[in-house]
């Protein structure tokens, strides 16, 4: 960690003025510099646990599997421009009837991962009711992010990538579509959301805003390049 983050972080934990868990610690052999809590949200069999999955371990759950039951979470450190980022990954029961459950923990999150499957138009048709709880239950400042999942399923399509990111568009957050079968674009949109926290929570008066839109696209841009060479 270098020094100049290290006296920000300090200064920021002695102040009180940071809503972030700012702690150099180890935790299983992995050593950490800052830590910050995401959790997935959305419909019922949209995949929220074959996208946390992918990102933590890598893998894909086929077949039959028990759904989230309540609350479950995983965590991850990642690598974040010389810091080491945690983040912690709560996977949240899409039912209705565990949603009383799920409002408890939005107030703590400093980032949402909004999912919705594209083969199914009422989990996208329900993107609207998980946003106005959102801003009825969640900090005001939250990181929100828009995910259509199960991008790897053309032929059963039924949502289209405008749609979404019109959706996206409308609500003023960062969009793309991700498969947790293939893992494309799963690891960018944790990492796009690990820059955006690291930032706010390290970032100086003079220094420019960290533009997640710019950075993901930049991105996608660069792995599209590198795919054709």
């Amino acid at each position: 960690m270098s020094e100049r983050n290290t006296m920000l972080l300090e200064k920021q934990a002695k102040n009180g003025t940071s809503k972030y868990m700012l702690e150099r610690c180890a935790s299983v052999n992995e050593y950490y510099d800052i830590a910050f809590k995401v959790m997935l949200l959305g419909d019922s069999s949209v995949g929220k646990t074959c996208v946390l999955v992918r990102f933590k371990d890598g893998a894909f759950l086929g077949g039959n599997f028990i759904a989230t039951v309540g609350i479950d979470f995983r965590n991850k450190v990642v690598d974040v421009d010389n810091l080491k980022v945690k983040l912690q990954i709560w996977d949240t029961a899409g039912q209705e009837r565990f949603r009383s459950v799920t409002h408890a923990y939005y107030r703590d999150a400093q980032a949402l991962l909004l999912l919705y499957d594209i083969t199914s138009k009422m989990s996208f048709d329900n993107i609207r009711a998980w946003l106005t709880e959102i801003h009825e239950y969640a900090q005001k400042d939250v990181v929100i992010m828009l995910l259509g999942n199960k991008a790897d399923v053309a032929a059963e399509r039924v949502v289209k990538t405008e749609d979404g990111e019109r959706l996206a568009k409308e609500y003023g957050v960062p969009f793309m579509e991700t498969s947790a079968k293939t893992g494309v674009n799963v690891e960018l949109a944790f990492l796009a959301i690990a820059k955006e926290l690291k930032h706010r929570a390290t970032q100086q008066q003079n220094e420019p805003k960290f533009q997640i839109h710019d950075y993901i696209e930049a991105q996608k841009h660069k792995s599209s390049c590198c795919g054709h060479m």
